[in-house]
């Protein structure tokens, strides 16, 4: 699932740091991309979730925390 999700994210946001840490239905991922310039938490969260969210609805997933920020100048 760690693949498929790095996968999913990185062409969501191409250029994008992506990291992924699966433990059991728990997941924490954190991406670093200049697409969430101009976009506060809440949209850069919702904008991840998007490309995960059918292993929310099937339960294949139960926690998620997510890191989204734009790259340190």
């Amino acid at each position: 699932m760690q693949e498929i999700i790095i996968q999913r994210v990185s062409e969501a946001f191409p250029g994008a740091s992506v990291g992924v840490v699966v433990e059991g239905n728990r997941v924490l991922i954190e991406v670093v991309s200049d697409t969430f310039a101009g976009l506060n938490r809440v949209k850069r969260q919702q904008a991840v979730y998007a490309c995960i969210q059918d292993f929310i609805a099937d339960g294949s997933l139960h926690a998620v925390t997510i890191k989204a920020a734009e790259p340190e100048v």
